[in-house]
């Protein structure tokens, strides 16, 4: 049975700046920690990369299912070889010209039924890595909004 979870954050950075960088998988090694890669195959098709347990690589494509830009990115893996299955969106509110609120929700169904979801469970909360990854998203976001020059 597929585990549900939905997170949510606030970033102080506009809307469009928060979904630029999100939009940029290649972006994401650099805020979630299990990230190795994502490469961008093509239409809408992107290879993932993560650590898995035991100093394992765990590999796997995705695909873009619904893209509405500063609004919402939504995917599901592809072509998995029973791996890992994923799916879910991501949203972008704006709450201020300055602040965007990201939400994260996504069902993780982890190979091997039961058995694979327990041996996932000892080696990764799920839960928690999502707001891990966000917090430090929040971070990589907020540091890389260009503050405005002032003239003298």
């Amino acid at each position: 049975m597929p585990q549900q979870i939905s997170k949510s954050i606030i970033v102080n950075a506009p809307v469009h700046h928060v979904y630029m960088i999100w939009a940029d998988f290649s972006q994401f090694p650099n805020f979630m920690n299990h990230v190795k890669s994502v490469s961008v195959l093509g239409e809408g098709i992107s290879h993932w990369v993560v650590a898995g347990p035991l100093g394992t690589n765990i590999d796997w494509n995705a695909e873009i299912t619904r893209q509405e830009p500063d609004t919402r990115i939504a995917w599901n893996t592809k072509n998995n070889k029973g791996v890992v299955t994923t799916s879910g969106q991501v949203t972008f509110n704006q709450l201020t010209q300055e602040q965007t609120e990201i939400t994260v929700t996504m069902q993780i169904a982890p190979p091997g039924g039961p058995v694979g979801k327990r041996i996932a469970g000892m080696l990764i909360q799920p839960e928690d890595a999502v707001t891990a990854d966000l917090r430090r998203f929040k971070a990589f976001a907020e540091a890389s909004v260009l503050l405005p020059t002032v003239n003298h």
